[in-house]
């Protein structure tokens, strides 16, 4: 493997060893005859490239002195310096990880900002670094317009798609942007990285996107080193794989050649902004210093791969440039060199001693910021103006109490009028208005603009929602079904969540995702429509899940999720059981028990807040979702036998209503918590864990469904949990104590 020394010393003996160049040139003239790139621009370039050069040698030094946490380096990428310099610094940018050239260019082009140490905090995990303050070595920051990721195998590409259709989008609607509608958003990865199922749906996506006629201005850009990791990508797969996809302009240029780079570069950026089109610039670069700090590069690659690396590198090939152009000379282009390699050693140095995250409140301040105040008075305030302004109370239209769907789509229906910039959106939602009919009418009565179809695309419909939250916008997607998220899990997990965190809260993606779930549909599914696994869902740090049963609740609790989205830019994910969307009786048929009024203007349900039937003083049963119906019935039943049950509706399964459990629970020293989720990961492990850290010392049992998969048809009710079992739980409870 090329050592930081041995790529140093390369640069000093290639660009020293350089021919003198002419007479020295107008920096304001073009560096070579038919390009648009300038002196002055190449020496921005070079400068950026060196930066970014010198900053991976100094991420080495630092760990060698047990103060440096990142060795992924840049070297051999700096050509995206040049992608920089023809881009705008108003362009939203979500760059591949070794993206240190273009942070350092794109840094040149706003005053105040110094990107070497900003890369130089952020090695040593420093709490001073202005993007992440400490929680990840990324590159990002609000006023370069650059998007923080931590990807590594693009799946920050489905947000790049939502952040080029989401600022045409938010224009369209008069919701205020970051960014200028001309922008173009770009978003770079590497060739390894472009075969990932992500970054395939996602380009696949645009295309389809702009196949339709929509306006797409992203760039997407390949930064191909010819290998992955270890694993060399097949030579001429990514043209072969993108050079004639119908709907995507394709360029391609050798990124090691600045002038060459720059010139593929603007056009393609003028070509996206002109024609509002994706287009896909590939970028023949090399990889110096390995993988990252540790990798044995020698062990895979043969020393010609490495000396043929070598021969092409950028920053030896920018030096040539200027040293041709007579913009420097070959010693003027090594002192320049060096002066920058010395600046950014000092700035190490300085950074060693800077201030680290010091405890779990600092490191998790920009998780998840809660403010129910603030939540609570919009929750309330805004859907009262809306119905204010229309001169009537939305549930007029119902006609009286409703069930769990028309109460959604009560709600969906005032939140739109109540925030100008919330979009509804995700497969069958506008037209045909869901496969339960809970989107029924929005379409015509708000437009296509804001309540749309998609493509069948799980992942590419989160992407449309995390860019959508960074643009202005308040998306809530809908996914079809439970099992259908877990398509996409990691655009939840992985970029949804995260962004707050590390951006300390500069950006934020606020979303509400309506998920149709849980099981018992009858005569309907098998597991793809009857799924109950949502422990994937309740590890995910910092993610509200909210989970209504009864239909005031629901809208209720859809108020909070889109006012918690508005003010604290939370992620949440609201559960909505399909076996309940039409119900409308309770214990006998006619009885009408599970339909409710709509909630009025001002009702909101604060997240983290139960809700309890009943004041029995033998049992309190916990329960959620279609647990809560069985649990009701259940509780009659037990009454007739003279046992005093109590049910208490969890209502969020995240944060879970610890205080309102344990009131409940220590009412009658006795739990039985109704959980028909898995036992295994289910929301019982997290309710039992909740009391017995907390000190209760009563009784505790629980009853679930099985660890399976639900079967398809009268099988499905072998594996899932049903009333007879919880009230042959709740007896024995009694029983044993």
């Amino acid at each position: 493997m090329t050592t930081p020394a041995e790529l140093d010393r390369h640069f000093r003996e290639a660009a020293g060893g350089l021919p003198g160049g002419p007479a020295r040139a107008d920096p304001a003239a073009p560096v070579r005859a038919g390009s648009r790139l300038d002196g002055t621009t190449l020496l921005a370039i070079f400068d950026a490239q060196a930066e970014s050069r010198h900053l991976d040698f100094a991420a080495r030094w630092m760990q060698q002195q047990g103060g440096g946490y990142y060795t992924i380096s840049s070297a051999g990428h700096e050509g995206n310096a040049a992608l920089a310099a023809a881009l705008r610094p108003n362009d939203p940018a979500l760059l591949h990880y070794r993206s240190g050239g273009f942070y350092c260019a794109r840094a040149r082009q706003v005053p105040g900002i110094d990107p070497v140490r900003d890369v130089a905090l952020g090695v040593a995990a420093s709490a001073d670094e202005p993007i992440a303050g400490g929680r990840h070595k990324v590159f990002g920051r609000a006023e370069l317009a650059i998007i923080p990721q931590t990807s590594t195998i693009a799946s920050h590409l489905p947000r790049a798609l939502g952040v080029a259709l989401g600022i045409g989008r938010a224009a369209k609607l008069g919701v205020a942007c970051p960014w200028p509608r001309e922008a173009v958003t770009v978003a770079s990865f590497g060739d390894a990285s472009a075969s990932h199922s992500t970054a395939v749906g996602a380009i696949n996506a645009a295309c389809h996107t702009a196949y339709q006629g929509i306006p797409v201005p992203l760039l997407l850009v390949c930064e191909d080193n010819g290998i992955g990791i270890s694993v060399p990508t097949p030579p001429g797969w990514v043209t072969a794989s993108f050079g004639a996809r119908p709907g995507l302009r394709y360029l391609a240029a050798d990124g090691c050649d600045p002038v060459a780079a720059y010139d593929a570069a603007a056009r393609a950026v003028g070509l996206v902004r002109s024609r509002r089109r994706p287009a896909f610039l590939h970028l023949s670069v090399v990889r110096f210093l390995g993988h990252a700090g540790s990798d044995a590069e020698a062990a895979y690659r043969p020393p010609a791969d490495l000396a043929a690396d070598l021969a092409r590198d950028p920053l030896a090939a920018t030096a040539a440039a200027l040293v041709g152009s007579g913009l420097l000379t070959p010693a003027g282009a090594v002192a320049r060199y060096n002066a920058i390699g010395e600046r950014v050693r000092d700035t190490a140095e300085r950074a060693l001693s800077s201030r680290p995250l010091a405890s779990a409140a600092e490191v998790m301040a920009p998780l998840a910021p809660r403010h129910p105040g603030r939540v609570a008075e919009r929750a309330t305030a805004g859907p009262a103006r809306a119905a204010a302004a229309h001169g009537q109370h939305r549930a007029a239209d119902a006609g009286g109490p409703v069930t769990l769907a028309q109460a959604v789509n009560l709600a969906l229906g005032e939140l739109l009028d109540t925030y100008p910039g919330m979009c509804v959106f995700g497969e069958d939602v506008g037209r045909k208005g869901g496969v339960y009919g809970v989107t029924k009418g929005l379409q015509r009565r708000f437009g296509p603009a804001r309540v749309f179809d998609t493509l069948l695309d799980e992942q590419s419909i989160f992407g449309v929602a995390l860019g959508g939250g960074l643009t202005g916008l308040l998306p809530v997607p809908e996914i079809q079904y439970l099992a259908y998220l877990h398509n996409a899990e990691d655009q939840i997990r992985g970029e949804a969540a995260t962004q707050q965190f590390f951006s300390a809260g500069q950006f934020r993606n606020p979303m509400v995702v309506r998920v149709a779930g849980y099981a018992y549909q009858k005569g309907f599914g098998g597991h793809f429509h009857n799924d109950n696994a949502i422990g994937a869902l309740r590890d995910v740090p910092g993610l509200v899940i909210a989970s209504p049963a009864r239909p005031d609740d629901a809208a209720a609790m859809l108020r909070t999720c889109l006012a918690a989205a508005a003010e604290d830019g939370s992620v949440c994910v609201f559960l909505e059981p399909i076996a309940l969307y039409h119900t409308r009786d309770l214990h006998d048929d006619g009885d009408g028990g599970w339909l409710a009024a709509y909630p009025a203007p001002d009702a909101h349900v604060p997240a983290g807040r139960a809700r309890s039937y009943g004041d029995g003083t033998d049992l309190t049963m916990v329960t959620f979702g279609n647990g809560l119906r069985m649990s009701l019935r259940v509780a009659r039943r037990l009454a007739v036998r003279g046992i005093g049950a109590r049910v208490l509706d969890l209502r969020w399964l995240a944060p879970l209503p610890a205080d309102d459990l344990l009131r409940e629970a220590r009412l009658t020293g006795r739990v039985l918590v109704v959980d028909e989720t898995r036992r295994t990961g289910g929301v019982s492990e997290g309710v039992v864990t909740v009391l017995t850290d907390d000190g209760f010392m009563g009784l505790i049992t629980r009853v679930t469904s099985e660890d399976s998969f639900v079967p398809l048809g009268p099988a499905a009710d072998a594996v899932l949990l049903d009333e007879p079992t919880i009230e042959k739980a709740a007896v024995g409870l009694l029983q044993a104590g």
